[in-house]
């Protein structure tokens, strides 16, 4: 781990030291001039902004007000299949090559809020693989121990960020590109949701499934990357809006997690598996539920990946250049992105169909846990073994991440712990993964926040920089989207366990508390035994009011409407004021229906009322 020789770049420590004037965007700017100077020992970067433009480009902000820019003077780097204006775009490939009239839209967004580009770095050719040694520019090596490969596509991306040579990175991740090199490197790496951030002026490798990911030091930057750099473009055929996110599983106190079943978890290198097994315990220190899923199916997902038409996808994507020069693709590249050109559009339609199905089995989890929890990969390659057997080595990274995209489904990688050395290096990262269905980036990112809280010893650090997690940091990024979830307070028969809680559970709900009202109610049995009616009393009553025993429950918006359709007269939805002073809708009864029924607030709720055994 490197001896920390300058400031560090995350948000948290970079706004500090900007609002209290130790530092300022042009004295950044030659920081990490100075740092991206040498010789690139890692291979991270294929080319650079030149000086003077950025030393311009800090100038004109710091003429700006830092208030009205949420990345004021924050330093980036862009992977070299993305679009910057006044840098060429090769994807990994100089005979590829083309200069590009303006930023892609995800950079200029980013720009446009007074990030400063400062270079674009190398990737495993046209975004075709896992590992980062796929590149004519030279194997990209880890920041960790240059003997091991940095993980790619997106290579250069994270090695910058992990060194402390920019704030954080543009990525792509279409089977784990995004994400393989963050857990390596010791990063978070978000791949968000397909089609959050547009894919415009991106060179594509399977442009159904590729996503712009995020490379940065802590969750908290990720999220503050992601408010800027997402938004709908019209003009992007793959983009789409963010939707309501649903259950916010980062503010759960007991989330619940699946993890693959014990007796199908796949490893490639010793210490893994105990790696893993320590960041259970982790979770479970978190307060979450662990559930042992099935992971079969995932597993096939991801094996189709490779089996069926997104290999073509990333054949037509090229076809024109390939077919021209093929001697100009690296050789392991051009041998996987011609595999593509012998299938049919029968064999599509087959793979597609087998998707779906697939899809529908793997669906199935979300109705038992919130999130899963897996390792990022499997074990960490040298570069030298993964030069002896290029393909099967890079399958292998792909083992946790090939089907996320296929899926639909938002991730974001962490670190966790630390893989012992052999004696002749100290060891490296050990990462794992979050993820959930898609549009839950910023509540996995919440959780991701309060996971790096609980980080120990060397993965408590920003990268290979050895700069400790700053505090500010360490607080959960506020969410960006409402949660299109409603909640309601029950007190009867929709409790658990009690007849009407399927019509809850039937409809996605889940429990969020068991609690009280506010001492201001009363309760009554109705007159057919069956329900009871919550009344609020008025101030000064006689009798005064109680607190009543309810549950409050959260479920989709959209299910909400039938939910409320088949409560029958005389019980309806209010507003239920809780003991801790919150109001949420909840069952009301018209006066009309107490007519005959029984005061029974002296139980203090429905089921005391029905374990008493006594009648209306």
């Amino acid at each position: 781990m490197n001896t920390p020789s300058w400031p560090s770049l995350d948000l948290a420590t970079l706004r500090a030291d900007y609002a209290a004037g130790r530092r300022d965007p042009l004295g950044v700017i030659e920081q990490v001039i100075a740092a991206t100077s040498d010789e690139d020992a890692h291979r991270a970067w294929i080319s650079r902004v030149d000086p003077e433009r950025l030393r311009a480009q800090a100038r004109a902000l710091m003429a700006r007000d830092p208030a009205t820019l949420p990345l004021w003077g924050v330093p980036f780097a862009v992977k070299d299949n993305i679009d910057v204006a006044g840098l060429p775009t090769t994807a990994g490939c100089p005979a590829y090559a083309y200069a590009p009239d303006a930023h892609a839209p995800v950079v200029q967004r980013l720009v446009d809020a007074g990030a400063i580009p400062v270079g674009k770095t190398n990737l495993d050719q046209f975004a075709t693989g896992l590992n980062g040694t796929r590149s004519p520019h030279g194997a990209c090596r880890n920041a960790f121990d240059p003997a091991y490969v940095s993980g790619g596509s997106s290579a250069g991306s994270a090695v910058s960020v992990a060194l402390g040579q920019v704030s954080f990175s543009l990525g792509t991740d279409t089977a784990g590109s995004g994400r393989v090199p963050a857990a390596f490197n010791q990063l978070v790496g978000l791949k968000p949701t397909r089609g959050l951030l547009s894919t415009r002026g991106v060179v594509p490798a399977c442009r159904t499934l590729d996503v712009v990911s995020i490379f940065a030091l802590t969750a908290a930057d990720a999220a503050a990357v992601l408010a800027v750099a997402q938004g709908f473009d019209a003009e992007d055929p793959c983009s789409r809006a963010a939707l309501p996110h649903g259950h916010d599983v980062g503010a759960d106190p007991r989330p619940r997690l699946g993890v693959p079943r014990g007796d199908q978890r796949v490893w490639t290198e010793a210490g893994c598996a105990a790696s893993f097994d320590r960041a259970i315990e982790q979770a479970r220190a978190l307060g979450a539920e662990l559930v042992e899923l099935d992971f079969e199916p995932f597993y096939e997902t991801a094996r189709l990946l490779y089996e069926g038409p997104w290999v073509a996808e990333r054949y037509g994507a090229i076809r024109d250049f390939i077919e021209r020069q093929p001697e100009a693709v690296f050789p392991v590249t051009r041998e996987i992105t011609l595999g593509g050109k012998a299938l049919l559009a029968a064999d599509a339609y087959a793979a597609q169909i087998r998707l779906q199905a697939l899809k529908r089995r793997c669906d199935v989890v979300w109705s038992q846990v919130d999130a899963v929890l897996t390792p990022t990969a499997p074990g960490h390659p040298t570069i030298a073994a993964m030069l002896a057997e290029p393909i099967v080595r890079n399958s292998e990274l792909g083992t946790y991440t090939n089907f996320m995209n296929l899926l639909d489904c938002a991730a974001v990688a962490l670190p966790s712990g630390w893989l012992a050395g052999d004696g002749s290096a100290p060891g490296r990262p050990f990462g794992i993964t979050l993820f959930a269905p898609a549009h839950q980036d910023v509540p996995l990112l919440r959780l991701a926040a309060r996971w790096q809280a609980t980080l120990t010893g060397p993965a408590a650090t920003l990268g290979a920089t050895g700069h400790a997690l700053p505090a500010a940091a360490l607080a959960a990024p506020a969410n960006q989207t409402p949660s299109g979830q409603v909640r309601v307070a029950v007190c009867g028969a929709h409790l658990s366990g009690q007849p009407l809680n399927p019509q809850l559970t039937s409809r996605g709900a889940r429990l969020v508390a068991a609690t009280h009202t506010a001492p201001v109610y009363r309760l009554y049995a109705l007159p057919d035994g069956k329900r009871p009616g919550l009344q609020r009393v008025a101030d000064g009553a006689t009798p005064g009011g109680v607190a009543i025993e309810v549950e409050v429950w959260e479920l989709p918006a959209t299910a909400f409407g039938s939910f409320v359709a088949a409560i029958p007269a005389p019980l309806g939805i209010g507003r239920t004021l809780l003991a801790d002073g919150s109001e949420v809708p909840g069952f009301i009864c018209e006066a009309s229906g107490l007519a005959g029924a029984r005061d029974v607030s002296e139980f203090g709720g429905w089921r005391a009322w029905r374990a008493s055994g006594m009648t209306v």
